[in-house]
């Protein structure tokens, strides 16, 4: 495990070296970060770690982005999300998978009451409707990972929601 600077995160190039599968789940909050730190970690942040990953000899980057993603949309949160995702394929991955997850289901350390309050809404409605609204951070991640196992065909793949769910059930 490195830790690296963000903020210079060209100094820390070697820590990108020799990877055949990159995986990024990089994110914070409009609230926590500001719109323009937001958009600096969500965007700025994972395209140049993308590139630092395909310099050092990635083939293979595996992205967690959301639904709606949209770099068309007039919502800064989707908009940027769309934004990543461009300019993480524009890298030129040998395989780029996109995930795009629903509300994420997850324990925070932090409190963020509205969330917590959503996401117990969500986690009812997902004992009816498992894949329609949330999907839990460990499905997330078991995809991610069974994406890097079985990267499949073609240069890109996007995986929705309900996509996402089926493979981290793998």
């Amino acid at each position: 495990q490195a830790v690296v600077d963000f903020e210079r995160l060209g100094e820390h190039a070697a820590a990108f070296q020799g990877h055949d599968v990159g995986f990024c789940c990089l994110g914070t909050t409009r609230a926590k970060a500001g719109a323009d730190g937001f958009v600096r970690v969500d965007r700025d942040y994972v395209a140049q770690a993308a590139e630092l990953a395909r310099a050092g000899g990635c083939k293979h980057f595996v992205l967690q982005s959301s639904r709606g993603a949209n770099a068309q949309s007039r919502f800064l949160y989707l908009r940027v999300k769309g934004e990543v995702e461009n300019l993480v394929q524009a890298v030129g991955f040998d395989h780029c998978t996109i995930l795009r997850p629903a509300v994420l289901l997850c324990k925070r350390q932090e409190s963020r009451p509205m969330e917590w309050i959503a996401q117990q809404f969500l986690g009812a409605v997902a004992r009816l409707f498992p894949s329609a609204y949330s999907v839990p951070v460990e499905t997330v991640a078991r995809a991610m990972v069974a994406c890097a196992l079985q990267p499949g065909q073609g240069k890109v793949k996007v995986l929705e929601n309900g996509a996402v769910h089926e493979l981290g059930k793998a």
